[in-house]
């Protein structure tokens, strides 16, 4: 007997089987049970997520001998004859060869007749958006009044070209894209059921590779079959899809870390001699970071990731801004690689971009990173300074100007936010911020690490910028992480804020006017609604 690929052996025979569509599987089973049965029905969604194969199983549970049923029996010659494709009263047309007007004319004719085997005549048409205007002019009348005996399933891949009125004529049923992770289990059951060797590093490559859809999984699943010689392993299928092994991703980052440019040549350059995809890697390189991102900061996320630890220690190790700009950096550069005079150049500019841009002091961040949930991280972000100007700052204290918190004598930071031309994120760093020192040419201050976030670029150089236009010299400014000894600005406002409308609600309170109306008309004060007016 001739091999049968898998795409084909493995297509699921009814609802039970199929995979990654419940919603649609549950709508039409209860369509089905209840008979509730519409005349034309429009199934959408991109290559390979079960359009062809749920309008079978409809077709079977139409026509089984068993009655209509949302659980055909499948060994009813009705049932056989659909399953392989000789079904009488099953037709199944390709729109893209069919297009014109006089083709849908006579299969419209040929509805008028009654079923030769069924119970219904089920008209299968297959990227139906392939059809011309006059085509679709044509059906219109019948599909909106078929005779009883007539079903329409549509299929397409592209639903924005069918016209309106078409679409009104049908029930329409949007499949989704499979997620790897169904995509992987269905796989590793298939496999397993064959009884071929495999590991589940490679059926994850495979499943990302297939973008959702499971005809592409299997047919990668036998390509990668005949490519290990009976074995399916991780190796052979990442150099089979030319996949940029994740070792490679995380010397990058270690080399950013390290602000080692001579690694990420030498990295570049060891990409280029085996062949594979700058594309690819810097598309895995993006996928990594938005990991990261997650990770810093909800790191119960990926609790199951196999490279957590790893993942845990680059995400301590830089700051959440610069893991916002390496994305964009990896992204653009993966776009800019089709204008570069050749795509290593192209990759190679986009890694000295990244090292460009990587902080100059990158273990000053390392540990001060709110790792929500990690106690340990907190614990080092407490102690650790961040520096937000790489230059040297070293200044004399001034004698008049410069004080400290310790002396109590600290010049009023409120005043001086207060008289600064902020807005937006910068206006919140600098009113959630305590001076901790100030001299002629010099500002210290102290960030709570849960408002960590408030520190992302542009806010520290436009508050610095402010500083310096403020006192009229130049100004270094540097935060610390810590927790704050004194009250902020931020907290200050809070508390007048708050102070204001107690004094508010006591004012209604004491109000004679509205105690009467409360006590003869029986009204009552919405406490939402007290606002202070000064």
């Amino acid at each position: 007997m001739s091999y049968q690929v898998l795409a084909r052996k493995w297509r699921p025979r009814n609802f039970s089987t199929l995979v990654g569509q419940e919603h649609i599987v549950r709508a039409l089973t209860h369509a089905l049970t209840e008979q509730r049965l519409h005349h034309a029905y429009l199934f959408t969604g991109t290559r390979g997520v079960g359009k062809t194969t749920i309008a079978r199983i409809l077709a079977k549970s139409l026509n089984c001998e068993n009655g209509i049923t949302a659980t055909p029996c499948g060994v009813c010659s009705a049932c056989q004859e659909i399953d392989n494709g000789r079904f009488v009263d099953l037709l199944e047309v390709d729109a893209a060869t069919n297009t014109r007007v006089d083709e849908m004319r006579q299969l419209l004719e040929n509805a008028l007749y009654a079923p030769t085997r069924g119970r219904f005549k089920v008209y299968v048409i297959d990227e139906v958006h392939m059809l011309s205007n006059s085509a679709f002019n044509a059906m219109l009348k019948t599909l909106e009044e078929p005779p009883e005996h007539v079903k329409f399933i549509l299929a397409t891949t592209d639903p924005q070209k069918i016209p309106v009125t078409v679409l009104s004529r049908c029930l329409q049923f949007n499949l989704k894209q499979m997620p790897a992770v169904a995509i992987t289990t269905h796989l590793g059951q298939i496999l397993q059921t064959e009884g071929i060797p495999f590991d589940m590093h490679a059926i994850g490559l495979i499943a990302r590779s297939a973008s959702g859809s499971m005809r592409d999984a299997l047919s990668l699943l036998d390509q990668a079959i005949a490519h290990g010689a009976g074995r399916v392993e991780g190796g052979l299928v990442r150099s089979m899809l030319g996949a940029v092994d994740s070792d490679y991703l995380f010397a990058i980052l270690d080399a950013l870390k390290d602000r080692d440019a001579v690694t990420l040549l030498q990295i570049a350059a060891d990409l280029g001699m085996r062949s594979l995809s700058f594309s690819a890697a810097l598309l895995e390189l993006s996928a990594l970071l938005a990991r990261l991102q997650v990770l810093q900061f909800a790191p119960t996320v990926e609790d199951d990731e196999p490279d957590r630890e790893r993942l845990l220690v680059l995400a301590n190790a830089f700051p959440p801004d610069f893991i916002q700009l390496a994305y964009q950096i990896a992204n653009n550069g993966r776009v800019e690689l089709s204008i570069a005079p050749d795509e290593y150049s192209g990759f190679v500019m986009t890694l000295l971009r990244l090292h460009t841009f990587t902080p100059s002091l990158v273990s000053e961040f390392i540990g001060t990173v709110p790792i929500r949930g990690n106690s340990s991280a907190g614990q080092r972000m407490a102690a650790k300074t961040v520096v937000l100007n790489s230059s040297a700052l070293s200044s004399p204290l001034a004698g008049e100007v410069a004080q400290t918190t310790a002396s109590g004598s600290t010049p009023s930071w409120h005043q001086i936010v207060m008289s600064l031309p902020l807005s937006g994120m910068t206006k919140e760093l600098a009113q959630n911020c305590e001076l901790r020192q100030l001299d002629e040419k010099f500002c210290l201050l102290r960030l709570p690490p849960a408002l960590g976030h408030l520190q992302m670029k542009p806010g520290p150089d436009r508050l610095q910028q402010a500083l310096t236009e403020h006192f009229g010299r130049p100004m270094q400014l540097r935060i610390e992480m810590g927790m704050n000894e004194a009250s902020t600005p931020a907290e200050s406002i809070g508390l007048q804020r708050q102070q204001r409308h107690d004094r508010a609600v006591s004012a209604i309170a004491n109000d004679a006017f509205i105690n009467d109306a409360i006590e003869s008309l029986g009204a009552s004060v919405v406490q939402s609604s007290i606002k202070p007016i000064t």
